[in-house]
């Protein structure tokens, strides 16, 4: 029995499609699922395929026609079957359509997007029907799939008369100009190039701690009111520190320039005690010591081990201290209480060569610090250029806790320490 071939929903958005054309004419033989007509969409050029094995016996819209969603596009059957009662059934319902009086709606302004993602394919047209005069009236007729690709391959569309109902430029047309039928910008010349498809991928299962960072983070950066204050810092003094400390020690033992960050850091905490804080919704919490978390990168992501009390420990004690607990953190031995509880934390991202960034607030911290790469770099000094060795730290303020005002002292003192080392004993 001859049955109705439907214009099928090929995009999620469409309500109708265009037959860009037809892969099959009248008489052919079909196969169940082969490809019968390609149909311009909203989104795409589209392939069609048959639901059933048969003979193509009438091609009801041909190419550049339009058709709604479950109109009849054309019939399939066995050969020499009569069908003509399908295609009744079909005008009758046009005809009802029809009857039904229609609000006048204003015509939709064609969207043609500046830069669009490079088409799926070019098909060479088997054959282009010959053009029809463009509208009288000036406006030009084009369908979505057609300004598209007339956007993506910089055709000039004016120049281009439209082949489908109505001088309608259809996607054909553009194939035609593509192919030397049409003229393109001055500025631009299309280029067939090779097309990718979406990349593959793989998933891993995140792991506990990768999960506790996120869950930790998300905390954060939503409902903290989060400020960034940033300085610049001239590291020469703190250089010729570390190098007179590192002469002194024995069996090759040395510091590092973060080691000298955490001291200071500690000390500066002391004297401004709401960087030393953290929100507690019907209180602030003030801390006496300064519990300064140490960020380190270990293989599953990013965890934090705590030095208690910085503020009275030594440069070497410091520093001993972050070796073993950054050695335990990569070998996953830390324990919660060396990993839990600070009071202020220390991003230090220098090492990789980032000069400057942002961090964010662990809560219930009330702040952060975000330490750059020590870079010489040209600076004026009374009046005389010279260089020196600067790098730069922003801090992340909670602003329940930090006001502007606050932050900008805590870091005012940090780098007076920074570049007078001395001012930490004063």
């Amino acid at each position: 029995m001859a049955n109705k071939i439907l214009m099928p929903k090929l995009s999620p958005t469409m309500e109708e499609g265009q037959i860009s054309r037809w892969l099959k004419k009248e008489g052919d033989s079909i196969e169940a699922n082969e490809t019968i007509a390609e149909v311009d969409t909203d989104k795409a050029t589209m392939e069609m395929t048959s639901l059933e094995a048969g003979t193509l016996l009438k091609i009801v819209v041909p190419a550049g026609g339009n058709a709604r969603l479950g109109q009849t596009i054309g019939v399939i059957g066995k050969p020499g079957e009569e069908f003509s009662s399908l295609l009744a059934d079909e005008a009758v319902t046009e005809k009802k359509t029809k009857e039904v009086p229609e609000q006048k709606k204003e015509e939709p302004k064609l969207y043609v997007p500046p830069v669009a993602a490079p088409a799926q394919r070019t098909v060479a047209p088997t054959a282009t029907p010959a053009p029809t005069k463009a509208p009288s009236n000036g406006r030009l007729i084009v369908s979505p799939i057609a300004a598209r690709m007339a956007a993506e391959h910089r055709i000039d569309i004016n120049s281009i008369a439209g082949s489908g109902p109505g001088g309608r430029i259809i996607k054909r047309d553009i194939e035609s100009a593509m192919n030397g039928g049409g003229s393109k910008s001055a500025l631009f010349s299309y280029t067939p190039s090779t097309v990718y498809g979406a990349s593959a991928y793989r998933e891993e299962a995140t792991t506990k701690m990768r999960q506790v960072i996120a869950s930790r983070l998300s905390e954060s950066i939503g409902p903290i009111p989060t400020f960034y204050l940033t300085t610049a810092i001239e590291m020469d003094n703190v250089l010729d520190l570390r190098a007179k400390i590192n002469s002194e020690l024995k069996d090759g033992e040395k510091i590092s320039v973060n080691d000298i960050i955490v001291k200071v850091v500690s000390h500066a905490l002391m004297r401004h005690p709401f960087v030393n804080a953290s929100y507690r919704d019907t209180a602030i919490r003030f801390y006496e010591d300064a519990d300064i978390g140490v960020a380190v990168a270990v293989e599953d992501g990013l965890i934090t081990p705590v030095i208690r009390s910085a503020n009275k420990k030594g440069f070497v004690d410091i520093s001993r201290e972050i070796k073993s607990l950054a050695s335990k953190a990569r070998e996953r031995k830390l324990q919660p209480e060396e990993y839990t509880g600070a009071t202020f934390s220390i991003s230090n991202l220098g090492m990789f060569g980032i000069t400057e960034f942002t961090a964010i607030i662990n809560p219930p911290e009330a702040a952060i610090l975000a330490v750059g790469s020590s870079t010489p770099t040209p600076v004026v000094k009374d009046g005389v250029m010279t260089v020196r060795n600067i790098m730069k730290v922003t801090l992340s303020c909670d602003h329940r806790v930090i006001d502007g005002a606050t932050g900008a002292k805590f870091l005012q003192t940090f780098k007076n320490m920074m570049e007078q080392p001395v001012l930490m004993f004063m």
